[in-house]
């Protein structure tokens, strides 16, 4: 069988580990990033404040990789608005994958403010140490929010819009300074616009939990999910391997044609929120077969949301040697027996 072009720079990097900063590295993105560079033998610089992580994300990677791999692991609780906390964890620090951020289209809405301080000031604290600490290649997680007002579809990432949210807005301002500071540095940066990323360790229960989790904890629960709309609104849904893939092979890339920019990482595919109902329905049902007889029952647009949403990857493709090995169905099925398991014991 011949080896996946993801499977060899997983192996090129066992044989040539580096030191890797993971910012938000108790949330979602941040804990799957670290459970996979754990898993490559990599030291890992771990900071979060737990304001959106959980301790026990960190936890739960720590039970996956084992003890042996754990080691190679430091953890600092610190702020992204504290800039002498973001020099602490840059130090001798060879790539940082930003992830702490305050998300949420809606959150941004009711908090602008904080908001803007965790995401823009923040970012530009961590951009700052990063330089001054000489690292050699800074990844950050954009968001496919930054296309806002924009109706082109699949979106490209030289055709954006006015943005339709304070996240959004914070967002394309990290795009703006990155790219200045390339200009002005010589800073080493790429961008990822990620389109509804999904997966096990996605919160189901907060204020602003994402749809996926929150729907699965509604079922599970015998509750019926809300869809917001009339359920046609379509999203790229994107499964948490292919955004770890991406953040790795963007930290690796030697190719000068391929840095300073932003990469859509997406599926490349559409799915109505009626049909990712029905998908996830059909998933839990194996688990859960009482939940067959429910249905969604529909409410109100939510401010500041698209329409429609669908990525064009080939830059990431022709550029990073992204591929979306996980459609929308089979990341579904990868991670629901996670979430039953999961939810079960919460």
């Amino acid at each position: 069988m011949t080896m996946s072009s993801f499977a060899k720079v997983a192996q090129d990097l066992l044989h040539s580990p580096r030191k890797w900063l993971v910012t938000g590295v108790a949330g979602f993105i941040g804990s799957n990033l670290l459970e996979t560079l754990l898993g490559l033998d990599q030291h890992v610089v771990g900071m979060d404040n737990f304001s959106t992580g959980y301790p026990h994300n960190l936890e739960d990677v720590r039970k996956t990789v084992g003890e042996e791999k754990w080691a190679r692991f430091e953890f600092i609780e610190g702020d992204i608005r504290n800039p002498e906390e973001c020099r602490k964890a840059c130090s001798g620090v060879d790539c940082v994958l930003h992830q702490a951020a305050l998300g949420s289209v809606p959150r941004s809405i009711d908090d602008p403010g904080t908001t803007n301080a965790c995401n823009v000031d923040g970012f530009l604290n961590m951009q700052v140490a990063a330089m001054e600490a000489g690292v050699k290649r800074f990844v950050f997680a954009s968001s496919s929010s930054v296309y806002g007002d924009s109706e082109t579809l699949p979106k490209v990432e030289e055709k954006i819009g006015s943005p339709l949210s304070p996240y959004a807005a914070s967002k394309l301002m990290n795009e703006i300074y990155a790219g200045v500071f390339s200009k002005v540095y010589d800073f080493q940066w790429i961008g990822l616009r990620y389109f509804n990323v999904f997966g096990k360790r996605q919160d189901p229960r907060g204020a602003y939990a994402a749809v996926i989790p929150c729907w699965i904890d509604a079922l599970m629960s015998g509750r019926r999910p809300v869809i917001n709309g009339d359920g046609e609104t379509s999203r790229d849904f994107c499964y948490i391997k292919n955004v770890v893939q991406a953040n790795i092979r963007a930290a690796l890339v030697d190719s000068p044609e391929a840095l300073n920019q932003p990469y859509n990482i997406a599926c490349g595919d559409r799915t109505t929120l009626n049909e990712l109902f029905h998908l996830i329905k059909n998933s839990l049902r194996a688990h859960i077969p009482a939940i067959a007889a429910i249905e969604p029952e529909y409410g109100p647009f939510r401010k500041g949301d698209v329409r429609h949403s669908l990525a064009d990857i080939s830059r990431a493709r022709n550029l990073l040697g992204f591929a979306s090995e996980y459609d929308v169905a089979g990341g579904m099925a990868e991670c629901m027996q996670w979430y039953v398991q999961t939810m079960k014991k919460s």
